[in-house]
C-alpha cells in the first residue's frame, strides 16, 4: 500500500480501502491468536480478559488508556529464548520496555540487561540487576554514563567510535585501577534486514558501528586491544529489527567471522566473544510471521560452526538481543471510543474514523514508521458486521493514527473499550506529552492480580517541571 498524505487514504493513490493483508473477518468478534499474549482470550460476552481480570475491571480501576502487561506471558518468552539458546547470553532490550520490575522478571529468568543512557543503566541497577549481565549500548556515550557503567561494573561496554575508544580509556586509567572493562567492538557489516529481505552493502551509511568494508572496523579492533588500560571482549553485529528468520544472519555472520579470523591471524588473538545482534520479529498483523526462538536458535548454531569451521577458527562466546520479540507480544493497549466519524471517499465508500483518549503521544510508531497494528472491540461482544476503520488519536495533528487499517464491528460507539494488541515494545518507552498529555500507566496482571509498574502521570507531574 502506498502512503501518499498522512491524513489518509482520501489523499491517496489506493485501489481499495483496506490493505491487501487485512482480510475481511468472518466474525469481528474474533481474536487472531498469534497477536496477543497466551493469557489473553474474550469471554462469552465478548469482553477481553488477561489472566483472569477482565478489561473492564481495569479500566475500572486504573482509567484508560493504560497499557496491559502479561507478566507469565513475558516471563515465558524470556525463558523460551534463554532455553533455545542454552550457552549463550541473551539480553533483553531495555529500549523496548524498562522498569524495575520488568529489569527483575528477566533476570530472574536468566536474561541480561541491554542498556543505552545512564537512565536505563539506572533503572536496570535499581532492580538489582548483576552489573556483570548488563551490557552498555550507545553511539554517543557521555564521559558521565561511561563513568556509571564503570563504578557500576557492567559486564560489556560496546564501542561505538574511534572517540568512544580514547574516552573510555582516558577515563580508565584517570582511575589508576588495574581492572580494565570488556570492551566489544561494534561493527557495520553491509546487511540490511528487513523482515525476510536484506541488500548487501545497503546498511553503511548510518550512525552505528565501525564499518567492515572500509578497513574501519580492523582498525577499531587494533585500538582496544592494544589500549593498556581496556580489555577487547570480542565483535558486535547488529542487522536491524523486526527479522523473521535467520537468512540475513548467515551474511553478517560470514563477513563478521572474517574480520574476526584476520584479526586473530594477524595478532595471534582470537578474541573471545561474538553477538550476533538480534531484533527478531513479532506479529502485529496477520500479516507477519515471527520465527520461534528454537528454530532461529538452531538456524544461528548452524551458521556459526559452518562459518568458524571454513575459517579455521574456534567458536567464540555468543551472545545475542532478541529486541522487542520479548516485550512486544507480552502487552496490549486499551483505550477507551471518544468519537465515532464516518467520512465518505470516492464513490460510495466510507471509512470509520474510531477516535481513543490515546494517540501519538503514547504510540509514535504508526506516524515515525509507517507502522502497521490491529484493534479489537474489547469490551462487548457485537453482532454488527465489520466495517473498514481507522483508528486515530487525541492530538492535533492529521497524522496522529494508531491502527491505518482494520475491520471493527459497525455498531463501534462512544465508550467502548478498544485493544491493541503488541503493544509492548517502542510505545510507552517512546511515549511523549506532546500536546501536554500525561504518559499512560503501565500495569501487570498475573493470576487475577493487577499491580501498577509505572503510574500515570498526572498534570502536576507536567507544571513540575515547568519553573518559569
Amino acid at each position: 500500500m502506498t502512503h501518499t498524505h498522512v491524513a489518509g487514504s482520501i489523499h491517496a493513490d489506493v485501489l481499495s480501502r483496506a490493505p491487501g493483508w487485512l482480510g475481511v473477518p468472518g466474525n469481528v468478534n474474533d481474536l487472531l491468536p498469534a497477536l496477543w499474549s497466551r493469557n489473553v482470550d474474550k469471554d462469552e460476552d465478548g469482553v477481553l480478559t488477561v489472566a483472569g481480570r477482565s478489561v473492564n475491571d481495569i479500566a475500572d480501576e486504573v482509567g484508560t488508556p493504560v497499557y496491559v502487561v502479561d507478566e507469565d506471558d513475558l516471563r515465558s518468552r524470556a525463558r523460551d529464548f534463554a532455553t533455545a539458546f542454552a550457552g549463550w547470553d541473551v539480553y533483553y532490550a531495555g529500549k523496548s520496555f524498562l522498569c524495575t520490575a520488568v529489569a527483575r522478571w528477566v533476570a530472574e529468568e536468566g536474561l541480561g540487561v541491554d542498556v543505552c543512557t545512564g537512565g536505563e543503566l539506572t533503572v536496570a541497577l535499581r532492580a538489582g540487576v548483576d552489573p556483570r549481565t548488563i551490557g552498555l549500548h550507545g553511539n554517543n556515550k557521555s564521559e558521565a554514563e561511561i563513568e556509571l557503567a564503570l563504578d557500576a561494573g557492567v559486564g560489556r561496554i560496546i564501542a561505538d567510535s574511534f572517540d568512544e575508544i580514547e574516552r573510555i580509556g582516558r577515563l580508565v586509567a584517570a582511575r589508576g585501577r588495574r581492572e580494565r572493562p570488556r570492551i566489544m567492538v561494534r561493527v557495520t557489516t553491509g546487511v540490511e534486514a528487513h523482515t525476510h529481505e536484506y541488500i548487501a552493502t545497503a546498511h553503511e551509511d548510518q550512525k552505528f558501528g565501525f564499518s567492515i568494508s572500509s578497513g574501519q572496523a580492523l582498525d577499531a579492533l587494533r585500538a582496544v586491544h592494544t589500549a593498556p588500560d581496556l580489555d577487547l571482549a570480542g565483535i558486535h553485529s547488529h542487522i536491524g529489527s523486526q527479522i523473521f528468520d535467520a537468512e540475513g544472519f548467515a551474511v553478517a555472520a560470514r563477513r563478521t567471522l572474517q574480520l574476526h579470523a584476520a584479526f586473530a591471524a594477524e595478532t595471534g588473538f582470537e578474541p573471545p566473544e561474538m553477538d550476533l545482534g538480534g531484533g527478531f520479529g513479532i506479529a502485529y498483523t496477520s500479516a507477519d510471521t515471527p520465527a520461534r526462538p528454537a528454530d532461529l536458535a538452531a538456524a544461528m548454531r548452524r551458521i556459526v560452526e559452518t562459518e568458524c569451521a571454513a575459517h579455521g577458527v574456534a567458536v567464540p562466546h555468543l551472545s545475542i538481543e532478541p529486541g522487542r520479540a520479548i516485550s512486544g507480544p507480552s502487552a496490549f493497549a486499551l483505550y477507551t471510543v471518544g468519537t465515532v466519524k464516518p467520512v465518505h471517499l470516492d464513490g460510495d465508500a466510507v471509512r470509520t474514523y474510531v477516535a481513543v483518549d490515546g494517540g501519538m503521544s503514547d504510540n509514535i510508531r504508526t506516524a515515525l514508521y509507517a507502522a502497521e497494528y490491529s484493534a479489537t472491540l474489547a469490551s462487548r461482544r457485537s453482532d454488527a458486521g465489520p466495517a473498514i476503520a481507522r483508528v486515530v488519536g487525541k492530538h492535533c495533528e492529521g497524522g496522529d493514527i494508531l491502527v491505518r487499517d482494520e475491520f471493527l464491528p459497525a455498531d463501534i460507539a462512544p465508550g467502548d473499550l478498544l485493544a491493541v494488541p503488541a503493544s509492548g515494545a517502542y510505545s510507552r518507552s517512546m511515549a511523549s506529552n506532546y500536546n501536554h498529555v500525561p504518559r499512560p500507566p503501565v500495569v501487570a496482571v498475573r493470576d487475577g492480580r493487577i499491580s501498577t509498574l509505572l503510574r500515570r502521570e498526572t498534570l502536576d507531574d507536567l507544571l513540575r517541571l515547568d519553573v518559569g
